[in-house]
């Protein structure tokens, strides 16, 4: 079957997400791929939002973390200071799911500006709760388009912690998470170095040369040595997606 590099980038995410996971969810990209999850494999996943939703089932993706389509679906919704301080910062989420406008080496994020902090070129949403999913949460997936002005090698601000300055940054911080674990992007899929924590390919999607990551990465990106294909979607994640996907556009159009 035909898919677009969006297509394969939002199955491939969705596929590392599990039944018993509990999963804190960011607006947009992550959303589509937690959600996906849930309508095909991991019917069982609960899903969490800033917002306070819990055990969210959406028919629709939300347009921010304050729609009420994330409320009206759940099992329960609590306030925002008990999503953070029992279920965060308690130990109860496993998986955070974020993206950023920017990224670099180490998995640290960048929502906030691009350019200088005083006189930016863009003025980005912020942080919202990503600084505390990041720090909080068993491990982290990120799931970004890539491309060379968002994959850097130097943030212009760091708003969420990934692993710092690499090596054991991150623990000697004080933060006993695992951290991001996985970037999965619209070209491959990433993860940390055991040691250094730099961002490694370990997977390419069908069709992208190692040529075509390297000039979409503002680094010098390495490679496994056991580097995998990713596996196409198949009619069923993509016929899931793509109804999700259009039931969300005719929601949306009014």
């Amino acid at each position: 079957m035909n898919y677009t590099p969006d297509e394969l980038m939002t199955v491939a995410a969705a596929r590392l997400l599990k039944d018993e996971h509990v999963c804190f969810v960011g607006i947009g990209l992550p959303s589509a791929a937690c959600n996906l999850a849930r309508l095909t494999h991991a019917p069982g996943i609960t899903l969490i939002y800033e917002s306070g939703t819990i055990g969210t089932r959406p028919t629709v993706l939300p347009l921010s973390i304050g729609d009420g389509e994330l409320c009206a679906r759940a099992l329960t919704t609590v306030s925002v200071p008990e999503i953070f301080r029992y279920w965060l910062q308690g130990g109860h989420v496993s998986i955070g799911f974020l993206s950023g406008a920017q990224i670099d080496r180490f998995a640290n994020l960048n929502s906030t500006v691009i350019g200088s902090y005083q006189r930016p070129t863009v003025r980005l949403p912020g942080a919202g709760g990503a600084p505390e999913i990041a720090t909080g949460c068993g491990e982290v997936f990120v799931i970004m388009r890539q491309s060379a002005r968002s994959f850097v090698s130097r943030l212009d601000f760091m708003t969420t912690l990934g692993h710092g300055d690499g090596g054991v940054h991150r623990s000697r911080l004080g933060f006993e998470t695992s951290g991001p674990t996985k970037v999965i992007t619209d070209l491959c899929v990433m993860e940390p170095h055991p040691q250094t924590k730099e961002l490694t390919v370990t997977s390419l999607h069908p069709g992208v040369s190692i040529e075509r990551v390297k000039q979409a990465t503002g680094w010098d990106v390495a490679f496994a040595l056991n580097l995998e294909e990713t596996l196409p979607p198949s009619a069923c994640e993509l016929e899931a997606l793509r109804d999700l996907q259009e039931r969300t556009a005719a929601a949306h159009a009014g």
